[in-house]
């Protein structure tokens, strides 16, 4: 029995997956969306069982607050406020095995989706952001790829396979993104990791079961709570008058990008864009000296502070704005110290 075989023998044994299924997952692909709490823990199962190539995007960076729920990070990743998307690649090729990690340090939006989740297998959720999820059923819809929504809160999380045109996508059961304010977040009602691990096993359950070729799996809502330790199925039905899978309006897929700040869940924290061409790092970085207090570069990222706001640059003109949840004024700052 050679290494490869020998590393999964245990998993060839499980019947319903077999050698065949084996081979399919080592030639297949999944997108990962968001590598913190729900997407590290998925992206680790998936490393570890062999799929082919996983591609991973994540906006954000490493902090102290992450380490409690977030298995793919240490103490140095926050120190040093690294970016999820590498630090969770670097920490994956430790494990090693057939696995092809790509690593994207970005925010997903309708510009960027097509080419990252161009030839992959599967889509799993691990953001935070419900226009992010949105974005991805109008994709999984108008592309036939399936994707396994997943969200997690207090002790309890829900999980829903959708699979084009073999049962409802998101829009069918959840219409339209609640107000902001109406839902609880991590922030508000706090999150337990035993809940993450309880969620991102279901999904990525579901993944190795849509990757290893299962036609039997059925799209059913799972409710879960790792507290309680209970688990509630509610089978769905498609909406014929849903206005994704039913009348094929794909809005959030076709929306221009003209929201340049969103508020990240539970950070204190607004995200903001620019507004036309990528800032030069090298030259905000002169420009800051004797403005801003802790200017350091650290490859493509630059941090300042401008009390009692913290900025995290990005090379492609992001910036994390930390010590606001105000838009207006996080859009105001970055216009007067980065340039509009």
């Amino acid at each position: 029995m050679s290494g490869h075989e020998r590393r999964f023998a245990r998993q060839v044994r499980f019947a319903p997956l077999g050698r065949r299924g084996q081979e399919r997952l080592e030639a297949s692909s999944a997108l990962v969306v968001g590598c913190g709490a729900l997407g590290g823990a998925i992206a680790q199962s998936l490393v570890r069982s062999g799929v082919g190539r996983l591609v991973i995007v994540d906006r954000d960076v490493v902090e102290e607050s992450n380490l409690p729920r977030q298995v793919l990070f240490e103490e140095r990743h926050a120190r040093d406020a690294a970016l999820k998307a590498e630090a969770a690649r670097e920490v994956l090729a430790r494990i090693g095995g057939p696995t092809r990690v790509e690593a994207h340090a970005a925010h997903l939006d309708a510009e960027n989706l097509p080419q990252l989740a161009q030839g992959v297998d599967v889509i799993v959720d691990g953001t935070d952001n419900l226009e992010t999820r949105y974005l991805l059923n109008d994709w999984s819809v108008e592309s036939g790829t399936p994707w396994i929504y997943g969200g997690v809160v207090g002790s309890g999380g829900i999980v829903m396979p959708v699979l084009p045109g073999r049962g409802p996508c998101l829009r069918c059961v959840f219409p339209e993104p609640p107000p902001p304010g109406l839902l609880p977040t991590c922030e508000t009602a706090g999150v337990l990791q035993p809940a993450v691990a309880f969620v991102a096993a279901l999904q990525s359950g579901l993944a190795l079961r849509i990757l290893a070729g299962d036609g039997a799996l059925e799209p059913r809502l799972v409710e879960l709570d790792a507290w309680d330790g209970r688990a509630r199925e509610i089978t769905l039905e498609r909406d014929p008058s849903c206005p994704c899978c039913g009348a094929r309006d794909f809005q959030y897929l076709r929306a221009a990008r003209t929201q340049r700040a969103v508020r990240l869940c539970g950070r204190g924290t607004v995200q903001v864009r620019a507004a036309r061409s990528k800032p030069d790092l090298d030259q905000v970085e002169r420009t800051l000296l004797g403005l801003a207090e802790d200017v350091r570069r650290q490859g493509a990222i630059l941090r300042f502070a401008i009390p009692p706001e913290r900025f995290t640059l990005f090379a492609d003109g992001r910036a994390l704005i930390e010590g606001t949840e105000d838009e207006d004024r996080a859009l105001a700052l970055y216009d007067r110290y980065v340039g509009a």
